[in-house]
């Protein structure tokens, strides 16, 4: 099948369509080839610190007209997955003031009182501090559950990275000595499946472009869908030879997904 003969396109954010305050060269006339076309897109991210409202604010600002509804992030998935287990549950958010409001208003009940907290939850966290791996640290010791947003050791940014969730999972887990329970976020298979059903279509129908191996591509291939790895973000050429995680599709960047139009899908990598 030929890259634009996909129903859905599922897109990471940073490092794929943008880096910090940068769009990457290209991801505008790609999104916009892909809209004229009526394809229907959405854009997952791990990260935790923004609003979808502000996700979508953000692409708008740069270029790619986006509303909310396209965006799908860490919060919502995680909000959605405890809704379903323990709603109204009170809990304890390493993490920043976007996700702690989010939970919020799904009606969950933020405590910091370690004998109250049904479940800790370790996010992406730019303000982690002692105070907070201590008060996670005897909330677990009593028992509450330990899940976190996404596993990304870091976040690519403009002139580099910074570390990113799994810094906080490993300080909560090297203090308590018990390992996280669930992850909701990218790899898992409880993020793609809020994406399909966003999309209203299957695994077939889709394909997902991100840059890191060991989350979106690894995340698509499992759930059975066409994979595409930009050079963009976290991963070069070198690590691609080195992992046993290999995507249908290699590109520089998004842009090279206008260039493979006329290309038919063999299974293998089509490296440029």
């Amino acid at each position: 099948m030929g890259v634009l003969n996909f129903s859905g396109y599922i897109f990471d954010l940073d490092g794929t369509i943008y880096r910090g305050e940068k769009l990457i060269p290209g991801a505008r006339e790609t999104i916009e080839k892909l809209k004229s076309l009526a394809k229907r897109v959405v854009y997952l991210s791990n990260k935790p610190i923004q609003t979808r409202e502000e996700y979508a604010a953000k692409l708008t600002r740069l270029g790619i007209p986006t509303d909310p509804g396209e965006v799908i992030n860490s919060s919502l998935v995680m909000t959605r997955w405890l809704s379903q287990r323990a709603a109204g549950a009170t809990i304890y958010v390493i993490g920043e003031p976007p996700l702690a409001a989010e939970m919020a208003r799904a009606g969950f009940q933020l405590s910091e009182v370690p004998e109250e907290v049904q479940y800790v939850i370790a996010a992406f966290d730019r303000t982690f501090d002692y105070r907070k791996l201590n008060i996670a640290f005897q909330a677990i010791k009593r028992g509450a559950h330990f899940v976190a947003t996404n596993p990304d050791r870091t976040c690519p940014v403009e002139g580099g990275e910074i570390p990113d969730c799994a810094a906080m999972i490993g300080a909560v887990e090297g203090t308590t000595g018990k390992k996280v329970e669930v992850i909701v976020g990218k790899p898992s298979a409880i993020m793609i499946q809020v994406a399909m059903s966003s999309l209203g279509l299957g695994p077939k129908d889709c394909l997902l472009v991100g840059d890191r191996l060991e989350t979106d591509i690894a995340m698509g291939k499992k759930a059975g869908m066409a994979t595409a790895l930009v050079l963009t973000g976290v991963t070069n050429r070198e690590s691609l030879r080195q992992s046993s995680i290999q995507p249908d599709y290699v590109w520089e960047s998004l842009a090279e997904i206008l260039k493979e139009e006329s290309k038919v899908q063999t299974g293998k990598c089509h490296e440029n």
